[in-house]
């Protein structure tokens, strides 16, 4: 029993939209990818935020921003993050904190999983300072604006935006 225990341990789940991808996330991954033997990028497809690219396209993206990475898979989800988490026999939710703001949702949602689940833990990852400002958010809007969006997601992304851009423009 200890083992598989210890084995589920070291199974992180770094769950997210990723609606696109960031640079951000990026930087979380590799991290954690030299910390835990193990990482499960899980794409949320979450209806109830309306994504702006579909749950395929985002996987894509995501698979292609951190294809060099070993360890490292990419699956979508729409199911509770703890059910999820269960299914894939991982014991670690992996969250990244950019600023002071982020905490308190994610303490409340560490604490509401710890509820739901005993044996998860959740850790918290803040990125390198060169990203500690990029949101998905914050990229979508400039996108949709025509802005340069390359200083903060992975060249994949920008070219996946630029195409979509230029087929709504047609």
């Amino acid at each position: 029993m200890q083992s598989v225990l210890i084995n589920m341990k070291l199974k992180a789940i770094y769950p997210g939209t990723f609606d696109p991808v960031t640079n951000g996330h990026v930087d979380i991954i590799r991290r954690a990818a030299k910390i835990f033997p193990e990482i499960i990028v899980a794409v949320a497809s979450n209806k109830a935020k309306r994504p702006f690219l579909p749950l395929e396209a985002r996987i894509q993206l995501v698979e292609e921003a951190i294809a060099d990475l070993s360890g490292v898979r990419v699956l979508g989800f729409d199911n509770l993050l703890i059910d999820f988490v269960l299914e894939q026999n991982a014991g670690i939710i992996l969250r990244g904190l950019r600023a002071v703001s982020d905490f308190e949702y994610e303490f409340q949602l560490a604490g509401m999983n710890r509820k739901l689940s005993k044996q998860i833990e959740t850790i918290f990852l803040t990125p390198s300072e060169n990203f500690m400002y990029i949101s998905s958010t914050l990229v979508r809007e400039i996108a949709v604006l025509n802005g340069d969006i390359s200083q903060f997601v992975p060249s994949c992304v920008v070219r996946e935006l630029q195409k979509r851009q230029s087929e709504h423009e047609s």
